[in-house]
């Protein structure tokens, strides 16, 4: 191995385009990447004066995590964005971080973030999510599928039906 090369991560979903959810891989380029910091008790405070805002932040499988797990989902919902480019049409909603049991979290697309993933043919979204004392970071590294040498077409990738992980069955 040279010293460019790093082992491949371990198999998980990292990001589900409309139902289709692909596994990591390190051999494609970075399109982009994105970070974003989340202050959990000044999160929790906004929260509180405007429940509306709930709603709005977080998908419904989002919500009724800790203060510290929703801050997390919230930065990493902007790191999304940073990653993509900050896409005009951006909603909260149209990203959901999910996590599968024994499984780092991993990101689900739609509408206009979807389409702005699509029209920079990224593959793959690599999360990382952590908090400590009252803060929550997260993460967000865009990459783009390798090419094919045959036309310049993006290569097959390792896809996941359903956003499985392997070994488990799909719903």
């Amino acid at each position: 191995m040279s010293t460019f090369e790093t082992p491949a991560p371990t198999p998980g979903p990292t990001v589900d385009f409309g139902g289709r959810a692909f596994a990591p891989r390190d051999d494609g380029t970075v399109v982009g990447v994105g970070i974003d910091v989340v202050g959990i008790s000044r999160l929790t405070a906004m929260l509180e004066r405007t429940p509306a805002l709930l709603d709005r932040l977080l998908t419904p499988s989002e919500r009724d995590l800790s203060a510290a797990s929703r801050a997390a989902r919230v930065a990493a919902k902007e790191a999304v964005g940073k990653a993509l480019g900050a896409p005009g049409d951006f909603s909260w909603q149209d990203v959901t971080v999910e996590r599968t049991r024994g499984s780092r979290p991993y990101v689900r697309l739609r509408g206009a973030t979807l389409r702005a993933a699509e029209a920079q043919s990224v593959a793959h979204l690599h999360l990382s999510l952590s908090h400590d004392g009252d803060i929550a970071t997260a993460i967000v590294i865009a990459e783009r599928a390798r090419m094919s040498t045959i036309g310049g077409r993006p290569a097959p990738v390792d896809r996941l039906e359903h956003g499985t992980v392997p070994g488990e069955q799909a719903p």
